[in-house]
C-alpha cells in the first residue's frame, strides 16, 4: 500500500498544481491581461496586436484608435471576426480572445516620417471583473517603409463571418497548435496533446528509451510479476513526464529553449561515453557494483525491500527525458509558443505532462510485455545482455552524433555493425544440425557485418552518407555532385534587417544550431534535393545559426516567437513575413518544395 500511494502521489501533486487552471487563479493587471504591440506594415497600413491572456477577452465595441500628428489620418479599422458572447456589464456583444490583429489604413501627409498612435480598448476577466478603458501608445515609424501593397484590399476580398475580415496567422503547426492552446477547452487540450505524444512515441527520438527500459525490467530477473513491470515501467515514464512538463514551464516563462543548454559536445559527449560504460558491463568486461563498505551499511535494509528502486527508476525517466527527448518538435514547440503569449504556465505544463504521458504509453506497453515474453532464466540471458549492450552502444552514437564530423559517425556505426555481426556468429562454422533460430541469428550476423563492412569502406573513400555508403566509388571514384543551396550568414538582429531592406526577391531564413538532429536531415533529405535546390536558387538565402544560443541568437529567435530550430520564416521582396508559411521541424521534399513555390509567388 506504501508502494502504491508513493507512485499515486505525484499525479495527486500535479492534479492539484493544475487546478487552478481550470478553476481561474485571482485577477491580473490590465496591462498582463492584454499586451499590445503595433508596426508599420507599408507606408499606408498599420498593425496593431493585442495578446489576449487565456481567460480574459476584449469588446470589439470598444477599440478606437487616433493619431497625431494633426497630419495623419486613420481609416477604418479592420478587425478579425468575434464570437457572440452574452455579458453581464454590455449584454449581447461580439468579444475576441487569443491573438487579435487589427489592420488600419493610414494616410499621412508628406513629410510626415512618424507619429504616435493611441489605442484604446476595454476587456474583461471570465471570474466576473470588467477592467476600465485603458488608452495605449506606440511610436510607428514610416520612414524608409515600401509603398502601399494593397494588404488592406487583399483582407477586405478575403472576406470573413459576421462582415469582418480575418488577418492571417502563423499557418506552420506549432502556430495552429498554439491556437488551439489558446481557443480550446481545458479537456481537449489535454486529449489533444496525449494524442501528439502517442505520434511522438513512433518517432526516432523515443527509440533510445526503448532498450533502457526493457534492461531496467529484465534486470529484475523471471519472478517479477506483470504488476511489478507494469509499476516499474509507469515510474519511469512518470519521472519523464514530469520531466517534460516542469522543463516545458521553465523555458517558456524563460523565453528561452532548455534542450540548447544541455545539447552541446560536453554534455552529450558525458552521457554518451556514460552509455559506453554501461554497455561495456553488459558483455561482461567488467561488474557494475557498489562499493563494498556502501553495500554492508544497506544491506539490511535492502533485505527489506523488493529488488529495484522506484526513486532510482523514476530518476532513469528523468535522465531519458532530457538526454533523448524530441529536441524542438513542433507539438513541444506549440505548447512553448501559447505559455510565452499567455503566461498560463500551469495549463502549458499540463499539456506537457500529458505529451510525455501519450509517448509512454507505448513503453509502458514494452515495458509489461518484456516481462510476459521472457522464458525462464537460462543461457539466453547472455544474449539479451549482449543485445542491451550494443542497443546502448548505438544510443551513445545516436547522442553525438550532431556535435561529431560525419566521418566519426560513419566509422562509428560501422565498427558497430561489424562487432555486433561477429558475436552473432557470423565469422563461426554452424553445427551440422544447427536448429532455425541459430541459422536466423547467423544470417543477421552477415548482414551486419557485411552492412558494417561497406560503411567502413565508404567512409575511408571519402562517403559521409551513411544510407548510401558506397555511392562514392560511383564514375570512376567520385561521388555524384549534388547541389547544396548556398546561404549567407546572418548574426543578428541588425544584420537581419540590413539584408531585407536591400533583398530584391523572395527571402527565405533558416534557423540552424550544430546540435539540432532536424536542422541536418533537413540539409540532406531535403535542401539538397533537386527540384527544391532549384527553387531556393531563385531566393535570397539567410541562415541564422544558433548554436552559441548567445544574445544576440535569443533575440532572434525572439522576434519570431521561436524557441529554437530548425524552424524557417519567409519574406516577400519587401522584407515582410509571408504569413502562414513558417516550418518548424522537419519536412520532406515534396511538402517542402510546395511551400516554396507559394513563397515565390
Amino acid at each position: 500500500m506504501r508502494r502504491l500511494l508513493a507512485l499515486l502521489a505525484p499525479f495527486v501533486f500535479l492534479l492539484a498544481l493544475f487546478a487552478p487552471t481550470a478553476a481561474l487563479a485571482d485577477p491580473i493587471e490590465q496591462e498582463k491581461a492584454f499586451v499590445f504591440s503595433a508596426r508599420a506594415l507599408d507606408a499606408e497600413t498599420v498593425e496593431v496586436r493585442y495578446q489576449v491572456r487565456r481567460a480574459y477577452y476584449l469588446y470589439g465595441e470598444k477599440f478606437g484608435f487616433t493619431a497625431e500628428p494633426a497630419g495623419v489620418t486613420l481609416g477604418t479599422p479592420l478587425l478579425p471576426p468575434g464570437k457572440p458572447y452574452k455579458d453581464e456589464f454590455f449584454g449581447e456583444t461580439i468579444v475576441h480572445r487569443g491573438e487579435v490583429a487589427i489592420l488600419i489604413p493610414v494616410a499621412a501627409a508628406e513629410g510626415v516620417s512618424e507619429f504616435v498612435l493611441t489605442a484604446r480598448s476595454q476587456g474583461c476577466w471570465d471570474g466576473g471583473i470588467c477592467y476600465p478603458p485603458i488608452a495605449q501608445t506606440a511610436t510607428i515609424q514610416l520612414a524608409g517603409l515600401p509603398a502601399a501593397t494593397g494588404l488592406i484590399d487583399r483582407a477586405i476580398a478575403g472576406g470573413s463571418p459576421g462582415g469582418g475580415s480575418a488577418i492571417p496567422t502563423g499557418g506552420d503547426e506549432s502556430g495552429r497548435i498554439s491556437a488551439l492552446l489558446a481557443d480550446a477547452g481545458l479537456f481537449l487540450i489535454l486529449a489533444s496533446f496525449f494524442g501528439f505524444g502517442l505520434l511522438l512515441a513512433f518517432t526516432p527520438c523515443t527509440f533510445p528509451m526503448i532498450p533502457i527500459l526493457s534492461g531496467i525490467i529484465v534486470g529484475h530477473g523471471e519472478h517479477i510479476s506483470k504488476m511489478r513491470a507494469f509499476v516499474l515501467s509507469s515510474v519511469y515514464v512518470l519521472g519523464m513526464a514530469v520531466t517534460y512538463a516542469l522543463a516545458g514551464v521553465a523555458a517558456g516563462l524563460s523565453g528561452t529553449m532548455l534542450a540548447a543548454a544541455m545539447q552541446n559536445v560536453w554534455v552529450l559527449g558525458g552521457f554518451a561515453f556514460l552509455f559506453v560504460l554501461l554497455s561495456l558491463s553488459m558483455f561482461g568486461f567488467y561488474e557494475l557494483q557498489m562499493p563494498s563498505a556502501l553495500q554492508s551499511r544497506l544491506s539490511e535494509t535492502a533485505n527489506h525491500q523488493r529488488k529495484g528502486s522506484l526513486g532510482g527508476i523514476a530518476m532513469m525517466g528523468v535522465l531519458s527525458a532530457i538526454i533523448v527527448g524530441p529536441c524542438v518538435a513542433a507539438p513541444l514547440a506549440g505548447a512553448l509558443l501559447y505559455i510565452a503569449q499567455t503566461g498560463d504556465a500551469a495549463l502549458g505544463g499540463a499539456a506537457l505532462f500529458m505529451m510525455a504521458l501519450g509517448m509512454g504509453a507505448p513503453l509502458i506497453a514494452v515495458g509489461v510485455a518484456t516481462r510476459s515474453i521472457l522464458p525462464r532464466v537460462g543461457p539466453w540471458m547472455e544474449g539479451v545482455k549482449r543485445a542491451f549492450g550494443v542497443m546502448l552502444l548505438g544510443v551513445a552514437v545516436w547522442l553525438v552524433t550532431p556535435v561529431i564530423p560525419a566521418a566519426a559517425v560513419m566509422l562509428a556505426w560501422a565498427v558497430l555493425l561489424v562487432f555486433s555481426g561477429i558475436f552473432l556468429h557470423a565469422l563461426d562454422p554452424l553445427p551440422p544440425h544447427a536448429k532455425g533460430w541459430q541459422r536466423f541469428w547467423k544470417g543477421a550476423g552477415v548482414v551486419m557485418l557485411l552492412a558494417g563492412s561497406a560503411m567502413l569502406i565508404g567512409a575511408l573513400a571519402g562517403s559521409r552518407d551513411p544510407l548510401q555508403p558506397l555511392a562514392v566509388l560511383r564514375s570512376e571514384g567520385a561521388a555524384p555532385a549534388v547541389t547544396q543551396p548556398r546561404f549567407e550568414r546572418v548574426a543578428s538582429v541588425s544584420e537581419l534587417d540590413v539584408r531585407l531592406a536591400a533583398a530584391d526577391r523572395p527571402v527565405m531564413l533558416d534557423f540552424y544550431a550544430d546540435w539540432c538532429v532536424s536542422c541536418k536531415e533537413m540539409e540532406r533529405f531535403t535542401f539538397a534535393n533537386p527540384q527544391v535546390a532549384a527553387r531556393m536558387s531563385q531566393m535570397l538565402l539567410l541562415k541564422a545559426d544558433v548554436t552559441a544560443n548567445n544574445d544576440d541568437d535569443k533575440a532572434l529567435l525572439a522576434r519570431f516567437n521561436l524557441f529554437g530550430p530548425p524552424g524557417i520564416i519567409f519574406f516577400d521582396p519587401q522584407g515582410r513575413e509571408v504569413e502562414g508559411l513558417r516550418v518548424v521541424g522537419f519536412m520532406r521534399a515534396g511538402p517542402f518544395g510546395e511551400i516554396l513555390d507559394t513563397a515565390l509567388r
